[in-house]
């Protein structure tokens, strides 16, 4: 019996994170389950998970703390002594009023650049030696249509995910060619997220954006999770790239 290949996922218990921590059990991938604060959301993910055959390690951890991510490296280590799969999810993001500049607080700023950031750098850093030791290892980060675009978003979001596309660039550039390294940009993504970014205008603001999309809809976790896994198991000689997930909104106006 083949062994199951082994994959990292943060920000893994909601979200993006949860959608593709169970595609890869699908795809045959034991999954460490790194979260925040999600405990119990976590939990439940890792139950989904193992239902589709995938053993899990859940890994509190907050990657804006280097000396915490050591520490989950050394436990992957320790469990399994490799990775094949990272998928960097973990994220947070600022309030502000749209398109006033004096309502953002900058300790908000330094801790979405903290996390989003600085702890996607610190992740990976700390997967190399692991992931050098799998096979055809690569790297998937989460960027966002508003790192490539303007938009609603907070602008500390915004720019935190711009660096992640260039951070996903200059990564491919040092890592190859034992480590390929990507990003997906989700546009409006339907779920929790941009029902907090929208409030009470969700359903008109997100029926108007799938209206002008030429696919009709937008996108969701599952449709992430697919792109993500195409970039962890194939494209083996795409590196360096950024996947824009929005059902062709960006490329039609």
């Amino acid at each position: 019996m083949t062994e199951r290949k082994k994959a990292l996922v943060t920000g893994a218990a909601t979200g993006i994170g949860r959608a593709a921590v169970l595609a890869l059990a699908r795809a045959g991938f034991d999954v460490a389950l790194n979260y925040g604060s999600s405990a119990r959301a976590a939990e439940a993910t890792a139950a989904e998970a193992q239902a589709l055959g995938a053993k899990t390690l859940l890994l509190q951890c907050d990657v804006s703390d280097d000396a915490a991510v050591r520490r989950m490296m050394a436990a992957i280590d320790e469990a399994w002594g490799h990775l094949d799969a990272l998928v960097s999810n973990a994220g947070t993001t600022a309030t502000w009023k749209v398109k006033d500049l004096e309502s953002l607080d900058m300790a908000e700023w330094d801790r979405t650049f903290a996390v989003n950031v600085r702890g996607t750098f610190q992740v990976a850093r700390a997967a190399v030696p692991l992931l050098r030791k799998g096979t055809d290892p690569a790297i998937v980060n989460t960027a966002s249509i508003v790192g490539l675009r303007p938009g609603p978003q907070p602008l500390p979001y915004a720019a935190s995910k711009a660096a992640v596309v260039n951070l996903t660039k200059t990564l491919a550039w040092n890592l190859g060619p034992d480590i390929r390294v990507n990003a997906v940009a989700p546009g409006w993504m339907e779920g929790d997220w941009m029902e907090r970014m929208l409030g009470e205008k969700y359903d008109q603001l997100m029926g108007a954006r799938a209206k002008a999309t030429p696919l009709k809809r937008c996108v969701t976790a599952d449709d992430v999770a697919e792109v993500m896994l195409n970039l962890l198991t194939a494209n083996r000689f795409v590196t360096g790239e950024i996947v824009v997930i929005d059902g062709g909104f960006t490329a039609s106006t």
